[in-house]
């Protein structure tokens, strides 16, 4: 079956009842995020879908760019308009994470993990980010707008080289692997948690047991500066719980994470090499 990303295609394969029923496909588009920002502000409904084969000024998290050359990669962004407050916005985001960790196992067969706040890992390297952005209207949040890129069919010796060694689905499964059945198994994981969630449901215990930076040495850079420590746990939004050398526990609401690894032992030598 051709690897088909049409919108002709997409719609005769899902089987979802609302996420993704407004869908816009693009050959080439500056950016699925500037799109679906601009399409949730005009009102477009929740579950609405932009999806791009390329993407000229593809962005991440910091504005940095997302390589991918055309057809290689899964590049979609998709409005929520969950019933939360802006400072619960990040359950969005985890529940997105938790849905792509979820189509990975099914369609590819990897056990991927998360790196807070957004990276997705296979086999401790990045194979997908997310890019999360808001709206409000005064207290109440009004649309949260979450981009994902996946690196599905990538050459890796393509891929630029980052302090997290990246990698793609393909390089990890060792086959191709289809893109169609990846986004379809995506989506349709996304609309069952986005309905938990709307009933009520909390997304931090399974998006905890996904992480693979609790327990680790971090060191994360913020806005107010560079914090090392323990990452203990997450809170019930997703904020990060890091112990501070001093024994303070810090609350990290965002901030550009680096594993530095397990903690020592007792009487341990950390190696500076």
């Amino acid at each position: 079956m051709p690897d088909s990303l049409t919108s002709t295609a997409i719609r005769a394969r899902l089987g979802t009842r609302w996420l993704g029923h407004t869908l816009e496909v693009y050959p080439s588009i500056d950016s699925t995020q500037t799109r679906a920002l601009a399409l949730a502000r005009a009102g477009a409904p929740a579950g609405t879908v932009v999806l791009a084969e390329y993407q000229s000024q593809g962005r991440g998290r910091l504005d940095r760019r997302w390589h991918a050359p055309p057809g290689s990669s899964l590049l979609l962004s998709l409005i929520l308009r969950p019933a939360l407050a802006p400072a619960q916005a990040q359950r969005a985001t985890m529940i997105c994470s938790l849905a792509a960790v979820r189509a990975m196992a099914q369609v590819a067969g990897l056990a991927a993990q998360i790196k807070w706040p957004n990276d997705l890992l296979v086999h401790g390297k990045k194979v997908g980010g997310m890019l999360t952005e808001l709206g409000a209207r005064g207290t109440a949040l009004d649309y949260v707008i979450v981009g994902l890129g996946l690196n599905v069919n990538l050459d890796v010796r393509e891929l630029p080289e980052t302090l997290t060694p990246a990698t793609s689905l393909a390089a990890e499964a060792g086959r191709p692997i289809p893109r169609l059945e990846l986004l379809v198994a995506f989506l349709e994981h996304l609309e069952a948690y986005a309905d938990r969630l709307a009933a009520g449901w909390s997304p931090r215990a399974e998006w905890r047991g996904a992480l693979a930076t609790l327990g680790q040495m971090v060191r994360v850079g913020t806005t107010e500066g560079v914090l090392e420590g323990l990452a203990e746990d997450v809170d019930e939004d997703g904020a990060l719980l890091v112990r501070a050398a001093d024994g303070r526990l810090h609350v990290i609401l965002a901030g550009d994470v680096t594993l530095r690894g397990t903690p020592p032992r007792p009487g341990a030598i950390l190696d500076e090499n």
